[in-house]
């Protein structure tokens, strides 16, 4: 188990997105919770995770799926697509048959690869969804990600509190000085 806390300003996202929220700005400057193995057991703890063991290469497969979903995310449509599909390269999802039923297992060529290879999937698993649903802050200076599940689908700040705050107390600033 972790020790650390989570210090990031967003969590709760499904597993792609929140592995991109791994980096964020905050005071000016870029931080990033996967420059080491503790943080990466932190993300891997807030995703459910826990069973994947915080070691070198998990990070290093784990920061190899984050830089294909940015590429995919925030590049141009169809960018990152060869990066994401390297990822699932290292892992497959086996149909099965138990007492309940069908059902379906996740193998891996290296455990290793579990994580990158479960986030890959779920970007996936969200493009299937609702692609237009996945977004970047509109905040200038905000580098986060969210996948908007609000009613009408207009969300367009990774938090209200923060970055829609900042946008409302730029807005008035800016009405206050014509005046």
């Amino acid at each position: 188990m972790p020790t650390a806390r989570d210090p990031r300003p967003l969590t709760g996202e499904p597993p792609a997105l929140d592995l991109l929220n791994t980096r964020w700005h905050h005071e000016g400057t870029v931080e990033d919770l996967l420059t080491d193995t503790e943080g990466l057991a932190v993300w891997l703890a807030a995703n459910g995770l826990g069973e994947f063991t915080a070691d070198e290469a998990t990070l290093r497969h784990t920061l190899r799926a984050r830089d294909a979903l940015k590429a995919a995310v925030d590049g141009p449509p169809g960018e990152g697509a060869a990066a994401v599909d390297a990822v699932l390269e290292h892992g497959r999802i086996r149909p099965t048959l138990g007492l309940q039923g069908p059902g379906e297992r996740v193998e891996f060529e290296d455990p290793a690869w579990g994580p990158a290879w479960l986030a890959a999937r779920n970007y996936l698993e969200l493009l299937a969804t609702a692609p237009d649903r996945i977004r970047s802050c509109s905040h200038g200076s905000c580098i986060l990600h969210f996948f908007d599940t609000s009613r009408n689908g207009t969300r367009r700040w990774c938090s209200m509190a923060t970055c829609g705050n900042r946008a409302k107390a730029s807005r008035h600033y800016a009405r206050t000085r014509e005046s």
